[in-house]
């Protein structure tokens, strides 16, 4: 009977204990309902941008991504973001999906532009770039690398038979 006392109470305070940590990484991670400018921006593509992701001006988190859908009209993705209440940011701002490292993780870069007009809660980002494709990237250098070696032994023997 001692027993399952004492572990009725070690296993509320086990409980206690999760519930704490899950109420502070909850805090910590900013997951609360958004305070701020909820503002959209449509890409040709996302690279694995998800929500939750941060959005970032010059490395500074200042908001994080609502939810991605897909524009039925275009087939664009179209990112909702929160934002900071505080941030106003110029009519021609331009929006960036990048990568944190080469193994992954994505983030969107904000640069504000130089405009007067300020863009207003629920409205639109209209200067977007896709993530660069890492593997694309690739596969087009390897190819203009076997053009080269094509066209140097094509010179070779232009240069053989000239002789």
């Amino acid at each position: 009977m001692k027993r399952s006392v004492i572990e009725t109470i070690l296993g509320a305070i086990v409980i206690v204990a999760a519930a704490l940590f899950l109420f502070f990484s909850y805090k910590i991670g900013n997951m609360g309902s958004p305070n701020g400018l909820t503002i959209s921006a449509d890409f040709s593509g996302i690279g694995g941008l998800k929500p939750g992701d941060d959005v970032v001006i010059s490395g500074v988190k200042v908001g994080a991504v609502e939810r991605v859908d897909l524009v039925p009209d275009s087939y664009l993705a179209r990112v909702y973001m929160s934002l900071d209440s505080s941030i106003k940011l110029p009519a021609d701002t331009a929006a960036l999906i990048s990568s944190e490292s080469l193994m992954g993780g994505r983030y969107l870069a904000l640069e504000p532009g130089a405009d007067e007009e300020i863009i207003e809660n629920g409205g639109s980002i209209y200067y977007t770039q896709a993530p660069q494709n890492l593997e694309q990237l690739l596969g087009q250098f390897i190819f203009s690398m076997q053009g080269n070696d094509k066209e140097e032994a094509a010179a070779d023997a232009t240069q053989t038979a000239e002789q």
